[in-house]
């Protein structure tokens, strides 16, 4: 690993003030297990270098903090997985969150991996991190290695430029819970819906979300679930523990009269974003979801364009949607 310099701080401005000084030479650090890793294989690109200032936000401490509010609930932006999966207010309103945190990693990686570290993280692509692929697409280079390699685990819905998939496991349940992200700037803060918090790859090829240099995650902002709603979060992987998903859902519906009056299947592990399944869910509405569920698990994977290896995510697409829908039924 290379040299670079450390700063500490305490306060969200300070924390500004640092990233508008060094712009694109700053990175933000918590957790750190994706930073760290990618700092430590010394990962180049044409338009990708190592950081050169490190500003660690451990130390603000109103960002590590779980807020119930009037409207709903607030996460700070270092409040660990493993305080969301284990409070009891997570799981007591929005069980699916507390499920989909529980589910990411290991214990270990959860006690340290952070919030906005799960919602900020990097690719999780082999050619994105591989040192030989130099000319990557998300290193500023020309170049998607996955449709004609190793693709089992890329997107079914790719770009036309990039085939890599969003990891976050909490960007899929939070995008199901309506949730917010506020970002603080040297301006002050704002809102951004989570759905127009990811950026696709024909937008920008080097960033996965709207975060400018100067910018940071300062808190989750999660309405408060409508009456007769219930949800749910579901992940296959290869692996019981430690894997990244092949793909996942979260699902949540309000029923009323045994109807879906309203409902958001969110996909994650099958395009570069967090997916809205917005046909399933169409599917779905004004229906009693138990007698909906082939239709729409057949209406979610509608438009998909799978790799040549990876046309079995769209059976698992359909079946874990299967099963989240007979769940909530």
């Amino acid at each position: 690993m290379r040299g670079f310099d450390y700063y500490k701080v305490t306060t969200v401005t300070q924390a500004i003030s640092l990233l508008k000084q060094y712009q694109e030479t700053a990175a933000l650090l918590a957790g750190g297990s994706d930073m760290l890793t990618m700092m430590k294989d010394r990962l180049r690109g044409p338009k990708l270098r190592a950081p050169q200032h490190l500003i660690d936000i451990k130390g603000i401490k109103d960002l590590n903090l779980i807020r119930e509010q009037k409207d709903g609930l607030r996460i700070g932006a270092t409040v660990t997985l493993t305080n969301i999966a284990s409070s009891p207010l997570v799981a007591g309103r929005y069980p699916l969150l507390a499920q989909a945190a529980g589910q990411v990693a290991v214990p270990q990686i959860r006690n340290v991996g952070t919030l906005a570290g799960n919602l900020c993280q990097r690719p999780r692509c082999w050619y994105f991190r591989g040192k030989l692929f130099k000319d990557c697409f998300r290193k500023g280079g020309g170049n998607c290695y996955a449709p004609a390699g190793e693709n089992q685990y890329h997107a079914i819905f790719p770009a036309d430029s990039c085939c890599m998939v969003c990891s976050s496991d909490l960007a899929t349940a939070l995008t199901a819970l309506h949730a917010g992200v506020e970002v603080a700037t040297s301006k002050g803060t704002k809102l951004i819906p989570i759905e127009q918090f990811y950026l696709r790859p024909e937008k920008n090829p080097l960033r996965e979300t709207v975060l400018g240099p100067a910018e940071m995650v300062q808190s989750v902002i999660i309405p408060a679930p409508e009456k007769g709603s219930k949800g749910i979060y579901l992940k296959l992987k290869e692996r019981e523990a430690f894997d990244f998903a092949i793909v996942n859902v979260a699902a949540m519906a309000t029923l009323k009269n045994d109807l879906v009056s309203d409902v958001r299947i969110v996909l994650g592990g099958v395009a570069p974003i967090p997916l809205r399944a917005t046909n399933a869910e169409e599917v779905l509405r004004g229906r009693r979801v138990a007698g909906s569920i082939a239709a729409a698990c057949t209406a979610a994977v509608e438009g998909a364009r799978p790799l040549t290896n990876n046309g079995y995510k769209i059976k698992a697409t359909k079946g874990i949607i299967e099963k989240a829908l007979t769940t909530l039924a």
